[in-house]
C-alpha cells in the first residue's frame, strides 16, 4: 500500500515548501513529488539529478496553411477568443477548440499538439522524485499535476518505496484539487494572520469534500499569539489535530538562502525536533488509518 502525504496551503508564502522539504530529510528515503507546476521550487532545496525529461502535451492549437487559405473570413468572424489572423493564428489566444478547423471550407486549418510544459523524473539524496514546469500562461495546470502524482506513484512501485510525499499548490484552485484528490493525508499549513485563518478554512473544507484526512501546522504562531489561539480554537470545534507549532526563527531563511534542508542546516536545532516530532505522529496516524481500513 503507497501512501500519499499531501503539504498545502490555503495562501502562499506560510512555509509549505520548506516544511515538505524538511520532511523529505526526515523521513527519507521516500517519494517526493513537486506538485506546485505553475511555480516549483521544491527542486531548489533537492537539488535532483534529471533522469527523464519529456514534453508535456495538453492540449492543441490552430495552424492555417497559407496555401490553402482563400482569406473567407469565416474562422476570424467564428473564433471567440480573437485568435484568427488569416493566414495567421496567434497561438497565445488560441484555445485549441477547433472551430476555426470545422468551418474552413477549404481545409487549410488543423489543430497541432501544443506543448504545454515539461515533466521530470529525478533523483534526490532523499529518494526519486516527479516533478514538472508548466510554461508561462499556460493552462491544464491540473491536468499536469495529476500526471506529477502518476509518475510518482510509479516510481514508488518501482522503488519499493510506501510513501509519497507531495509538496501541493497553494489555494483551492484546479491544481489543488488534482493534489488532495485521493491522497492518505492532507497537511494544511498556515500563520496566524487573517487572510492564513479564511484560506485555511477554505482548504480544510475542500480536504472534507474528498475525505482526506487533515492536520495543520502553525507556522509563525508567535507572532500573532491571538490569532493562533483563534486558529487552535477552531481546529477544536472541527475535531481536527494540530500537528505542531513553529515559533517564528530566522534559521528557516539562513537555511532557505543557503539551499538547503532545516534538518541538513540545523540538524540539532529546536525547530528540526519539533519537525521530526510531527513526522512521527504522520507515520503514527497513517497506521492507525491502515489498521482502519483493514477491520473494514
Amino acid at each position: 500500500m503507497i501512501h500519499e502525504i499531501a503539504v498545502v496551503s490555503g495562501k502562499g508564502g506560510t512555509g509549505k515548501t520548506t516544511i515538505a522539504a524538511s520532511f523529505a530529510a526526515i523521513g527519507a528515503p521516500l517519494v517526493l513529488a513537486d506538485c506546485d507546476v505553475d511555480a516549483s521550487d521544491l527542486h531548489i532545496l533537492l537539488h535532483p539529478t534529471i533522469n527523464k525529461k519529456e514534453d508535456f502535451i495538453a492540449s492543441k492549437v490552430a495552424v492555417i496553411d497559407p496555401d490553402l487559405c482563400t482569406d473567407c473570413g469565416l474562422c476570424v468572424t467564428h473564433c471567440r477568443y480573437g485568435a484568427a489572423y488569416p493566414p495567421h493564428i496567434d497561438t497565445i489566444a488560441c484555445e485549441g477548440c477547433g472551430v476555426c478547423e470545422y468551418v474552413c471550407p477549404t481545409g487549410a486549418i488543423r489543430l497541432e499538439d501544443k506543448v504545454s510544459g515539461m515533466t521530470y523524473e529525478s533523483q534526490t539524496r532523499f529518494g526519486p522524485m516527479s516533478h514538472a514546469r508548466l510554461h508561462p500562461g499556460e493552462g491544464n495546470s491540473g491536468k499536469l499535476v495529476t500526471e506529477v502524482r502518476k509518475r510518482a506513484l510509479r516510481l514508488a512501485q518501482t522503488s519499493g518505496l510506501e510513501k509519497v510525499l507531495i509538496d501541493g499548490s497553494p489555494g483551492v484552485g484546479c491544481p489543488v484539487i488534482a493534489t488532495l484528490t485521493g491522497a492518505r493525508l492532507g497537511i494544511v499549513v498556515t500563520e496566524p494572520t487573517v487572510s492564513g485563518i479564511h484560506d485555511m478554512e477554505r482548504v480544510l473544507d475542500l480536504m472534507a469534500r474528498f475525505r482526506v484526512t487533515p492536520l495543520v501546522i502553525l507556522n509563525k504562531y508567535d507572532l500573532n499569539p491571538s490569532k493562533s489561539e483563534e486558529i487552535e480554537e477552531y481546529c477544536r470545534e472541527q475535531g481536527i489535530e494540530i500537528l505542531g507549532r513553529i515559533p517564528f526563527n530566522p534559521i528557516m531563511t539562513e537555511s532557505m538562502v543557503q539551499a538547503r534542508t532545516l534538518p541538513e542546516y540545523a540538524p540539532g536545532s529546536g525547530i528540526t525536533q519539533t519537525l521530526r516530532s510531527m513526522w512521527n505522529r504522520v507515520v503514527e496516524l497513517l497506521t492507525e488509518i491502515e489498521r482502519a481500513r483493514g477491520r473494514h
